[in-house]
């Protein structure tokens, strides 16, 4: 019973700091469980999976009714994530928990530092590059047909994003991470997609492949629901409450406070695995 009394406020604190900063803020619930309820990095991955998912499936929705969803590039990166999803959560359990941690801690840093470097740059900056990915641009793998039309499937392109749904697929089943840090950058160089609509796409590709880490958790049975569910529950409500304060509070000085939360459990983590290990 006192897990689920904590499960619950470390899932909210997930669901508000999605809610403000993005969906990219899901990789902060595989460090909160670990550090909050003292699992290992194989344990916590699926839980924070299902939290994942649910979080992404509700705000894939709300994107797919304002039309800003593409469907068919969704669908082909989460094809390949799911095959790939399996194999690393089986070696999750291989490896040694330290090894995981390390790694861990270094992609939460990384993306800590691309949040902050994004954040430093200007609102017209980011209008000014949304204008010019609506152009035809003849080095773009993965371009519209026309502005607000298909996108044209050439080799390149659909090799690029299967390379991308395939390492994110092993990233979300090894470290439980969704994977948004990975679909968004590929799909910002590849193609001339608009950021609405790179976000709303890479949310349809987490939701998909975290479902995907979830069954084959369940499968394997190495999913606590008892810690799972109250998890996922204060997520949600967390992500709902956070929606009604996020016009208010959104701007770059949120998104570097973010970067420096995600520095620090890196840097705890770090610590933690560091003092563990044999001298």
């Amino acid at each position: 019973m006192e897990i689920v009394f904590i499960s619950i406020p470390l899932g909210f604190l997930v669901g508000v700091v999605l809610a403000l900063t993005g969906a990219g803020a899901t990789i902060i619930a595989v460090p909160l469980l670990i550090l909050g309820v003292h699992l290992e990095v194989a344990e916590a991955a699926p839980i924070a999976l299902l939290a994942i998912c649910a979080a992404s499936t509700i705000a894939a929705f709300h994107a797919h009714l304002q039309g800003t969803v593409r469907y068919r590039a969704a669908g082909f990166i989460a094809v390949t994530g799911v095959m790939a999803a399996p194999v690393g959560l089986w070696l999750a359990h291989k490896l040694p928990n330290a090894h995981l941690a390390i790694l861990f801690a270094l992609i939460l840093f990384a993306v800590a530092v691309d949040v902050w470097r994004h954040a430093e740059k200007q609102p017209s900056e980011t209008a000014a590059k949304d204008a010019q990915r609506e152009l035809h641009i003849p080095s773009t793998p993965c371009q519209l047909e026309y502005n607000g039309g298909r996108l044209r499937w050439t080799w390149p392109c659909a090799r690029v994003l299967a390379l991308a749904g395939a390492l994110v697929g092993f990233l979300s089943g090894l470290l439980g991470v969704g994977g948004g840090f990975v679909v968004v950058p590929v799909l910002k160089r590849v193609s001339n997609l608009t950021m609405q609509s790179i976000v709303a796409t890479s949310l349809a590709v987490v939701g998909l492949i975290s479902a995907m880490g979830v069954i084959s958790a369940t499968a394997m049975s190495q999913l606590d629901w008892a810690i799972a569910f109250p998890f996922t529950f204060g997520t949600l409500m967390g992500m709902l409450i956070g929606r009604i304060f996020a016009q208010r509070l959104t701007g770059p000085r949120l998104q570097q406070g973010f970067a420096v939360i995600a520095v620090i459990m890196a840097a705890v983590m770090l610590f933690r695995v560091m003092s563990t290990l044999p001298h």
